[in-house]
């Protein structure tokens, strides 16, 4: 990525960064080049002190194997394996915290409440719980011991949110071929016993495995999901402004950083709260912004402005108008804390297992949520009478749009069209081909290929197309900050159509114009509205999911999160797009099974394509074949 291929708010952060002497990730990336063959083809090995072991997949002589035999197909896909298990952990953990603050809510010991009624009696009826009579706090209380229940049971039965959340269809499939997942805990500790040194050498079962894996990823992604519904509120649609532009140099500038709302929820309560305190202390007020999915999470329920992406984190501090970053967990950079250093920005970390050295810490648990809140927002006060009358930079770059399209709001809109059928309207516009196909867009931005524009490229070539775009995590950051979730965006990218369904449904939903073309659904636990809006369709036409004209991509692929949801959707039956490729071109069996094989045992496929153009035709190419298959 060079300062000619950045956009422009980037490439002025990144210019500045320069001319103060700053390393930020951009620079780690070149000083790393050229980047381990071994490692990108996914063929090395460090699970034993025996090795590490390097094996060339193209060897005839004993390099082809590891010192304990294993060879190219077995140390690649037991990698896949473990990516998939680090990034289930990650949404499996997060789904659990989630949990316990609504049991410790429900029973007095930490300040948060049921905020959307509708959704508790919703979700607990789908769990099987009986409502009539009791309690809003009760039922939360039955809804809570279900979740944990997905954490330890031993029945082999499957687990309570695949029994909900999973079309029957599927699930059907998935017992059939042995995919179900009982206890996600059990999963993850099933996989690193079967990965490690001396156990599983079979690349096939391996590869299932990382399905299974998938699958108790998909607990967690819609556990977390519809328990912060329940807590936080179900998000509804709401004009939100995008990029670094959002800073305010006369204001508080408090950035939330990571994933997990409990934390950033009471962070905008106490905001609101010392206000006044900011206004004494010289600031025009406070200003809460968002990075990252904690961004998602803040835009889609309150209309906090989306400051930045995982990959401008760094870049944000820049600014000098930062003045304290609060993280969680996941996607948090330990260079941040350098570059804060260089502008005394606050880092504050919360999380006992998210620590960075240099970094301030202060602990964040459910039970003392305000005291800890109020600290982080008197902390970055403080910082701010520190920074007053310093030099900030902040380009004047951003973007408006719309964002909050949760299934229950975008069913809201479709409702004012078909009361009695809301699914309907969508569903004959698929099949007129005013709606050609549905794309969703999920992961992180890439720097090894954020040159090539690869996420915004492919959205507006799908668009064109008649393509519905809907998309969470930070690709919601890269395509608001692209202006493609705008009423404006539909009238310039959108094909005729597509732009005709989207002006009439922003009609019924009383806009003066149309809907926009890219829907922002949300984080990364947020896949599962994508997954359940999917499932709804396809419930409606009693199809499976892997009938219906769709498909997943991770257009500019980083995370091991974005490897288990990929998995995830794969065993659901979707083509699943990613650039870069996995790390599995060392073995033959692995590329020949994601890419081909997997069509005849769940309709999944892996498809990896670099050029934006290109990988947006592969597409369609893939949803003509579903709309011929299903005679649309």
């Amino acid at each position: 990525m060079t300062r000619e291929t950045m956009d422009v708010a980037t490439e002025a952060l990144y210019e500045r960064a320069c001319d103060c002497g700053i390393e930020t990730g951009l620079d780690r990336l070149e000083a790393q080049q050229p980047q381990c063959g071994f490692g990108q083809l996914g063929t090395c090995c460090r699970i034993c002190y025996m090795g590490p072991c390097r094996i060339d997949p193209f060897a005839t002589d004993g390099s082809s194997r590891g010192v304990c035999g294993a060879d190219a197909n077995v140390i690649v896909t037991r990698n896949l394996l473990r990516e998939a298990t680090g990034g289930a952990a990650s949404h499996v953990g997060h789904a659990r915290h989630v949990a316990l603050t609504l049991r410790d809510a429900m029973n007095g010991r930490a300040p948060y409440a049921i905020v959307d009624r509708a959704k508790l009696l919703s979700v607990a009826t789908g769990l099987g719980i009986a409502v009539e009579g009791k309690a809003d706090t009760d039922i939360a209380k039955e809804v809570v011991d279900k979740a944990l229940e997905d954490y330890g049971r031993q029945d082999g039965e499957p687990a309570n949110w695949v029994a909900f959340r999973t079309p029957p269809k599927e699930l059907e499939m998935w017992k059939e071929l042995g995919l179900v997942v009982s206890n996600v805990h059990n999963e993850i500790e099933e996989a690193m016993h079967r990965t490690s040194g001396g156990n599983d050498a079979d690349p096939v079962n391996l590869l299932l495995g990382t399905l299974r894996m998938g699958i108790a990823d998909g607990v967690g992604l819609a556990m977390a999901t519809d328990l912060q519904d329940i807590m936080f509120g179900t998000p509804q649609v709401r004009g939100i402004e995008a990029n670094v532009g959002v800073l305010d140099a006369n204001k508080v500038n408090l950035a939330m950083h990571g994933h997990n709302p409990v934390l950033s929820e009471k962070i905008v309560e106490w905001s609101i709260r010392l206000d006044d305190e900011a206004r004494a202390a010289g600031a025009e007020g406070m200003n809460v912004v968002g990075v990252c999915c904690t961004g998602n999470e803040l835009t889609m329920r309150h209309g906090v402005p989306m400051a930045g992406h995982n990959l401008q984190s760094e870049l944000l501090l820049v600014t000098g108008a930062v003045d304290a970053m609060a993280v969680d967990v996941q996607c948090i950079w330990p260079g941040t804390v350098k570059v804060a250093e260089c502008f005394d920005t606050k880092i504050i970390t919360t999380e006992a297992n998210v620590k960075i050295p240099g970094a301030m810490h202060i602990p964040f648990e459910a039970a003392n949520a305000d005291e800890a809140a109020e600290k982080i927002v008197r902390t970055a006060i403080e910082a701010f009478v520190a920074r007053k009358g310093k030099e900030v930079s902040i380009p004047q770059v951003k973007a408006s749009g719309l964002a909050g399209f949760s299934v229950e709001a975008i069913v809201d809109v479709l409702a004012k069209v078909d009361p009695d059928n809301p699914l309907k309207p969508v569903i004959d516009n698929i099949v007129a081909g005013n709606i050609y196909g549905v794309v969703a867009f999920a992961g992180c931005p890439n720097p090894k290929i954020r040159a090539s524009e690869m996420t915004e490229i492919m959205a507006k070539e799908l668009l064109a197309n008649n393509v519905l775009v809907v998309t969470t995590g930070c690709t919601a950051h890269i395509l608001a900050q692209a202006g493609l979730m705008s009423p404006e965006a539909t009238e310039k990218y959108a094909g005729d159509g597509l732009k005709a369904v989207l002006t009439a449904l922003g009609g019924a939903a009383g806009l003066d114009g149309p809907l926009p073309p890219v829907w922002h659904m949300g984080s990364c636990v947020d896949n599962s509205r994508i997954v359940n809006l999917l499932a709804a369709l396809a419930g409606t036409l009693g199809v499976k999911l892997s009938q219906l004209p769709v498909a997943g991509s991770a257009p500019e692929l980083v995370q091991e999160k974005a490897v288990s949801i990929g998995s995830w959707l794969l065993a659901l039956g979707l083509t699943v797009h990613t650039a870069p490729v996995l790390h599995v071109l060392g073995s033959p069996v692995a590329t020949k099974v994601l890419t081909e094989d997997l069509v005849g045992i769940t309709g999944g496929r892996a498809y990896v394509e670099y050029d934006p153009k290109k990988a947006a035709a592969g597409l369609l190419a893939d949803i003509a074949t579903k709309r011929a298959a299903l005679g649309i």
